[in-house]
């Protein structure tokens, strides 16, 4: 139950300011908490930032001369007739190749069948129609993961298609790889992974990413930025209950529609929407 003190004493609900600002101190908390490893700061903190993307591909790739030209966040891949996809971030760097980058807290979030469907989005959109396979780009999906899902102790882990008989790669151009979020040693992988454990700038390797995480923690234009995205979230997620609840509605099939859209708050386009992509 929502109170407001004084001297001590329950007196009843808090106003509206007084929520809207107990929201706020609990969104400085949670941003005082958040880490690269959590993928909706990370992709805050990327969006639009090359240098912070070209940096952590350089390292996990091991190649110290790539370059990013662009840097996507939350890409959507819209599948018209299954399941679409959201990307976390989607680089190009200056030979064309396509890298999808994904971070996991959760094991069950970096499957395997998931890396493989990613990359499988991403193929295809990237050929326009009539234009020849040999045009498809190189890609990558690299899974940075909290915990070693693989289970090996190692540091990283490409997954190359091959020959089988004799173990010669394929060389489709198609790549997955898995980062080991929990390895820690005296290398640039290790210096990476730390970082990306990192609540405090000040504890952090490359200043790069020191300096992105600063600006989103500590600077009065960052922490807007960042509180202003929460509130997003939530908003986001409070619209997806009610498209559930919409959703539960329809099926029903005893509901008006001016009825759904009293209870659930969506407006009648929106409900006439879920209906007809119910009905397709």
């Amino acid at each position: 139950m929502e109170i407001r003190k004084r001297k001590g004493k329950q007196v009843g609900r808090l106003t509206v300011t007084e929520q809207i600002d107990q929201k706020h101190q609990e969104d400085l908390q949670r941003l005082r908490g958040f880490r690269l490893l959590d993928d909706d700061f990370l992709t805050k903190c990327f969006e639009g930032d090359t240098a912070s993307i070209e940096l952590i591909l350089r390292i996990v790739l091991e190649k110290p001369d790539l370059k990013v030209l662009d840097v996507r966040t939350q890409v959507f891949v819209e599948n018209l007739l299954n399941r679409s996809v959201r990307l976390d971030v989607l680089a190009t760097d200056s030979t064309g190749v396509k890298l999808n980058v994904e971070v996991q807290r959760s094991d069950k979030g970096a499957g395997r069948k998931r890396a493989r469907y990613n990359s499988s989005m991403m193929d295809a959109n990237l050929l326009k129609k009539g234009e020849d396979f040999d045009k498809l780009p190189e890609t990558w999906v690299i899974f940075i993961t909290e915990n070693d899902v693989m289970g090996k102790g190692l540091p990283l882990y490409p997954i190359e298609r091959c020959f089988l008989g004799t173990g010669e790669r394929f060389e489709d151009g198609s790549h997955i790889l898995y980062v080991n979020g929990a390895y820690r040693g005296d290398t640039p992988i290790g210096k990476l992974m730390h970082d990306f454990s990192c609540t405090d700038a000040a504890d952090m390797y490359y200043g790069t990413l020191a300096d992105r995480v600063r600006f989103f923690k500590e600077s009065k234009e960052g922490i807007e930025i960042m509180c202003r995205a929460m509130e997003d979230m939530r908003n986001q997620t409070l619209k997806e209950g009610m498209k559930e609840v919409a959703l539960r509605m329809l099926a029903a099939g005893k509901y008006a529609l001016e009825e759904i859209v009293n209870i659930s708050g969506l407006s009648l386009e929106e409900v006439k929407q879920l209906k007809a992509d119910r009905n397709a």
